[in-house]
């Protein structure tokens, strides 16, 4: 596999002075009425028109020659190179590739919808140009294939998969590093540097978002309720200790039972408490 090298072509503007003296050349063949002479520097003054070229800042030409390549030219510019010289304008330019969002699957098969976004440019533009074809072609593809590769390794969230580490959703840096590696394999034969790449959208497919949100709810409600029992069992128990430490009242284990039954259903209640009050004795 060959590499870029560089080509260091002559200065536009000594060309330039050189093409005026060939026209003067095709001024006296037509005055003198020398035919062959005028034919002569006709061919020669067209030939070293079309060998000049112009280099813009962050592009750079890629020269060949009857199919053997000569060199690239990445400085900027105004130059003239050999005028049978086929040249390549590719880009240097740092360029975004913002993906299109894709139906995969994760890696217990739920279908989730994910996007990515890569940040590259072009850094060995021998092959760019001949080592692949169509090489913004070859990103696009390539980077697809990688943002399907990683959705496969790893689940969309640990509802169903408690035992995964890392997940899509949160993962984070860990897992743009992982995508960011895997597109830089797939890219490095191209000659592209891959400068960044992160997901930037992530979500359930239309088919099972309902019912994931679904599960998301009853999964949020379970929780708020074990710590709604959790802090009601300890208030009650708080409250128990404190009648009996101060004396305040005597209760057998009945009206015990009958305490921890009302305050439980007071303080786990989702509704405010209708208070009943107890205008007679302490036992009706």
């Amino acid at each position: 596999m060959k590499n870029e090298k560089s080509y260091n072509p002559i200065s536009g503007w000594l060309a330039l002075l050189i093409m005026l003296v060939i026209i003067a050349g095709i001024v006296a063949s037509a005055m003198s009425g020398i035919t062959w002479a005028i034919i002569v520097t006709s061919v020669l003054l067209f030939l070293w028109f079309i060998g000049f070229t112009v280099v813009n800042p962050n592009e750079s030409k890629v020269l060949v020659l009857f199919g053997a390549y000569k060199g690239t030219i990445r400085k900027n510019g105004f130059f003239w190179v050999n005028p049978f010289f086929s040249r390549q304008k590719i880009s240097l330019r740092a360029r975004n590739f913002d993906s299109e969002t894709i139906k995969v699957n994760d890696k217990i098969g739920n279908p989730i919808m994910i996007g990515m976004v890569l940040v590259w440019q072009v850094e060995d533009t021998y092959k760019a140009a001949f080592e692949v074809d169509a090489y913004e072609h070859f990103v696009v593809v390539q980077s697809e294939a990688a943002l399907r590769k990683l959705a496969g390794l790893y689940p969309y969230d640990n509802f169903e998969d408690h035992d995964a580490v890392m997940t899509l959703r949160s993962g984070g840096e860990e897992v743009n590093h992982e995508l960011e590696n895997e597109i830089r394999e797939r890219l490095a034969m191209a000659g592209i540097r891959v400068i960044e790449a992160r997901i930037n959208y992530i979500a359930y497919a239309a088919e099972i978002a309902q019912a994931m949100l679904k599960r998301q709810q009853a999964t949020a409600i379970v929780a708020a309720r074990f710590k709604i029992v959790e802090g009601a069992v300890s208030m009650v128990q708080m409250a128990l200790e404190q009648l009996k430490d101060k004396d305040i009242i005597e209760m057998d284990e009945e009206k015990k039972a009958a305490m921890v039954s009302n305050l439980m259903v007071v303080l786990c209640s989702d509704k405010d408490a209708a208070p009943v009050v107890n205008a007679g004795t302490l036992h009706h």
